[in-house]
């Protein structure tokens, strides 16, 4: 190496140190990190199901492997690789279905409890309990089902002292429509007052209670159609899995001919299979807040009631001294 270019490696090196120096000496202003859509509905949807801990990425790997592990058991049992793939693929969507259906159940069942729960909340804040202890009594006298989502609650309320942290933990926990619309209620009761708790608790309560009724309905009607149409899609495909077991049929499926034609009979059934959920499927509940993460409108107010909570915990404690007061529900 000459001198020239030696010197010119060392003027390089010395501009990007104090390149980096320069930079290192501002600070970036973290964006807000959006997730996408699917990202956020799969979260909510391994929450709802029970298992908040596992992620998006840890139901890919489990649907890999259980991919890989049907697709070699079908290859060993049938002969024919192109089979094996077929089974695999179908296979590897059964973690999402099982965890979607679980999740469903769940949101169903709770459907029925959220009225019964309000109920009782709403009978806490008249015996004279304050709004935090109101909610905090139903993890002991609320549905056997959702006391767990309450006791979080109290958790989080003894731990940090702030209303506001305890509900959105309470809604990242549920997971649920109903639950959204439950937490902006009492949020804005908690922030802004009023006399009307009650009427309120008491309105959505029957909101609820309707929409939980014809929901039902609507689904045992279209339950019968949804079964049948996924009995069409199944049957083709276990017609194969018996005549798979024959040495003639592996050797016709391992030809071109025959990898289109089960390429072709995977995407018909996939498409029909599709296009049967859309036309069959319900209109969804929307989420009042969407994500199970603290949004930044969310986080800016609960960090101004963190701010504020002494002062509210002292109002409530004279609030809970009236039964005027105690009735009306207001805590700030």
């Amino acid at each position: 190496m000459s001198y020239s270019q030696f010197a010119l490696l060392i003027g390089a090196c010395l501009g990007a140190g104090l390149f980096l120096i320069w930079m290192s000496l501002w600070q970036r202003p973290q964006g807000a990190r959006t997730q996408r859509r699917w990202v956020r509905e799969l979260d909510d949807m391994l929450t709802g199901a029970g298992f908040p801990r596992l992620r998006p990425a840890h139901l890919l790997l489990i649907s890999l492997a259980v991919f890989g592990m049907v697709a070699v058991l079908s290859t060993v049992f049938t002969g024919s690789w192109a089979i094996g793939l077929c089974f695999g693929l179908f296979a590897s969507w059964l973690p999402h279905r099982l965890l979607q259906h679980r999740a469903r159940s769940k949101q169903v069942m709770r459907r029925e409890l959220w009225p019964e729960t309000l109920d009782h909340l709403n009978s806490g804040v008249r015996a004279g309990l304050s709004l935090p202890e109101a909610l905090g009594s139903l993890a002991h006298r609320g549905p056997e089902p959702l006391r767990p989502l309450f006791e979080v609650f109290a958790e989080e309320y003894r731990a940090s002292g702030s209303f506001a942290l305890a509900l959105e933990r309470f809604r990242q926990v549920s997971a649920d429509p109903v639950a959204d619309r439950i937490v902006v209620a009492l949020s804005v009761t908690r922030q802004v007052g009023g006399s009307d708790l009650g009427t309120m608790l008491r309105a959505l309560a029957q909101f609820v209670r309707d929409d939980a009724r014809t929901r039902n309905e609507l689904s045992a009607r279209q339950q019968w159609t949804v079964n049948g149409a996924r009995l069409a899609v199944a049957a083709p495909w276990v017609v194969l899995a018996f005549l798979s077991t024959r040495p003639e049929t592996a050797t016709a499926y391992n030809s071109r001919t025959g990898l289109v034609l089960l390429a072709a009979g995977f995407l018909i059934s996939l498409l029909a299979y599709q296009a049967m959920k859309r036309i069959g499927r319900l209109p969804a509940e929307p989420r009042v807040i969407e994500g199970s993460s603290l949004s930044s409108a969310h986080r800016r107010f609960a960090d101004a009631a963190a701010d504020a909570e002494a002062g509210v915990t002292v109002f409530d404690g004279l609030n809970s001294t009236g039964p005027n007061s105690a009735r009306d529900g207001r805590a700030a």
